[in-house]
């Protein structure tokens, strides 16, 4: 047990240079934590594990064995660092040279690292998110995001509900092809589509199975299928998706309930009211996506920042 009023727990074998330790973390055997660290409290730092000064630990964080925390690294609360994990602060490492100053990680609340993944320096992983094992991460996470291989690319969402079009226990009597998803305002729709010999044909009115008038489209293609799109929510504008050739993954989230759902037909629909966060990713190689706006491009309109959505979306 640590000497003095300190109330944290170090192994005999551990070195712990720094006071800045919260309550109840514990420190295990051949880990060595230099002076300038700060360490929040109930975390589980297990053996071998090397944090060097300028490292921030959040509360209830647990770092399994043979990790190291480089100067620049950020981890929030309640992240999980699996055993071997590798973290980079200097993308050009040459010996006896450093840089002014280290490329900055941050590792948001609710994260998992799987063993042995390796994350290049100055990305976000954000919030929530799960790096698999063995990933070799070289971009930023988004929120949630379930990322794998090397280079890590997104393979789905954490905590999203899979949904397809044939939801008819949610479907409205009086509009038999609008399907109510679990996301606050969110609806599928399926328009009528007209096979012929001559070629095929897909119809819908606006504000009667669009329910607003656009004032701008965009299109969205040539996209590689590593990439994703959207990562943000509007203030008041509203959008409606098509994905008019190929096939995409939504993710449609309001705050609290998160869902996803697949656009693979031009006669199916996604609408998304206001302060609706959405992304899109998977896009097949041929896939092209239209989007129907209800305002001009105003940049100001713009939420990108998934916890500054959440501020909004659940005040206190």
């Amino acid at each position: 047990m640590q000497e003095g009023n300190l109330n944290f727990f170090v192994h005999p074998n551990g070195i712990c240079e720094t006071e800045k330790v919260g309550a109840n973390t514990k420190i295990w055997a051949f880990a060595h934590i230099l002076p300038g660290a700060h360490i929040g409290s109930n975390c589980n730092i297990c053996d071998n594990v090397f944090i060097e000064n300028d490292v921030v630990v959040g509360e209830r964080v647990t770092i399994k064995c043979g990790v190291q925390l480089w100067d620049g690294i950020d981890i929030s609360n309640d992240v999980f660092i699996g055993p071997n994990a590798t973290f980079t602060n200097d993308r050009f490492p040459r010996s006896k040279e450093y840089p002014e100053s280290f490329l900055r990680t941050t590792v948001k609340a609710g994260a998992s690292i799987g063993a042995n993944a390796t994350i290049l320096p100055g990305l976000t992983i954000g919030e929530g998110s799960m790096v698999g094992a063995g990933a070799v991460v070289t971009r930023s996470v988004p929120p949630f995001a379930i990322v794998v291989g090397n280079p890590a690319k997104i393979i789905g969402y954490t905590n999203s509900i899979q949904t397809t079009e044939n939801h008819s226990s949610n479907a409205s009597n009086s509009c038999p092809n609008v399907v109510e998803t679990n996301v606050k305002g969110v609806t599928l729709h399926t328009f009528k589509a007209i096979p012929d010999l001559r070629g095929s044909l897909s119809v819908g009115e606006f504000e009667r199975e669009i329910p607003f008038i656009p004032k701008r489209y965009f299109l969205v293609y040539d996209v590689p299928t590593a990439d994703t799109r959207g990562e943000h929510a509007h203030y008041e504008c509203h959008q409606f998706l098509i994905a008019v050739r190929g096939s995409i993954r939504a993710v449609v989230d309001d705050g609290t309930h998160r869902e996803e759902i697949t656009l693979d037909k031009p006669n199916l629909g996604l609408y998304l009211p206001p302060k609706t966060w959405g992304i899109q990713y998977k896009y097949s190689p041929e896939a092209m996506l239209l989007v129907f706006a209800s305002d001009y491009y105003d940049a100001n309109d713009y939420i990108r920042d998934y916890s500054d959505f959440i501020k909004i979306t659940n005040p206190k």
